[in-house]
């Protein structure tokens, strides 16, 4: 088992829904062919460095994974039958230096997802608190006088 990166790009033309589900499909194609996710970062929509099939704008999504090397074939095969991505690149680490670095990017992957979970923790609880009725005192009304015709 080898550690690898992949990042894909999806067509921007589909609905969040859609691109949720195209990015479950293509974690699905890794582990069904014995991968082990490790981290998963999104990126979100990018503008592209070039316009590709008339794509100015693209989903980014990174994928960190183990997999053995025999597995990366089909894949990769799997990701260019798939009309939703534009482009993907994968990207092995091999070296101790290179799967030193893969390690700190799955720490950071995994803490920018903990801290995206605890702000919307946060959140949902805000409203909580607004939704708590406050009962102001109010002043007594006093008369102006009646002004001397």
């Amino acid at each position: 088992m080898r550690n690898y990166e992949n990042l894909v790009i999806v067509k921007p033309t589909l609905t969040a829904e859609e691109i949720q589900n195209s990015i479950k499909a293509i974690e699905e194609i890794i582990t069904s062919n014995g991968g082990e996710i490790a981290a998963t970062n999104q990126m979100g929509m990018r503008k592209l460095a070039y316009p590709i099939d008339k794509n100015e704008r693209g989903y980014y999504h990174v994928i960190y994974s183990t997999i053995a090397p025999a597995a990366i074939t089909e894949i990769e095969r799997r990701f260019r039958l798939n009309e939703e991505l534009i482009r993907f690149v994968t990207i092995k680490y091999d070296t101790n230096r290179e799967i030193t670095a893969w390690n700190q990017l799955v720490e950071k992957a995994n803490k920018a997802a903990a801290s995206k979970i605890e702000a919307a923790a946060k959140a949902e609880e805000a409203p909580k608190a607004e939704e708590t009725p406050v009962v102001a005192e109010e002043a007594p009304a006093t008369e102006a006088p009646a002004a001397a015709e």
